[in-house]
């Protein structure tokens, strides 16, 4: 089965950069969704990034232009560059695996196997 192990994160301040790796095994690139999602503290879980199956791309409207998601088929390995952070950015960071449609690849709902987090703090 697919499994994924996110590492990266920790404490940064406002403005400063991150860069998220998620380890991928059991990934069937043209048939998965593979992205990127946060959960701050008494908040919902939100799509930030992905990757649909045929390469498309999307992102969250709050980190278009500072957020880039890439993956390096070799390594079978996803990242989330993240520049220009700001304090709204704080959550727990998830990458996730899904099938189907890569219109629903920012829904939690439309992912099924999901990595352990990995935390990302932003300072002011």
């Amino acid at each position: 089965q697919v499994q994924l192990v996110e590492s990266g994160g920790g404490s940064v301040q406002a403005g400063g950069s991150l860069r998220l790796s998620c380890a991928v095994s059991g990934y069937t690139y043209s048939r998965y969704c593979m992205g990127w999602f946060r959960q701050a503290p008494g908040k919902e879980r939100e799509g930030v990034a992905c990757i649909g199956g045929g390469g498309r791309i999307l992102y969250a409207d709050a980190v278009k232009g500072r957020f880039t998601i890439s993956q390096d088929n070799a390594k079978n390995t996803l990242y989330l560059q993240m520049n220009s952070l700001k304090t709204e950015d704080t959550a727990m960071y998830y990458c996730a695996t899904g099938r189907g449609s890569s219109d629903y690849c920012l829904k939690s709902w439309a992912h099924n196997d999901w990595g352990q987090g990995t935390q990302v703090t932003v300072s002011s």
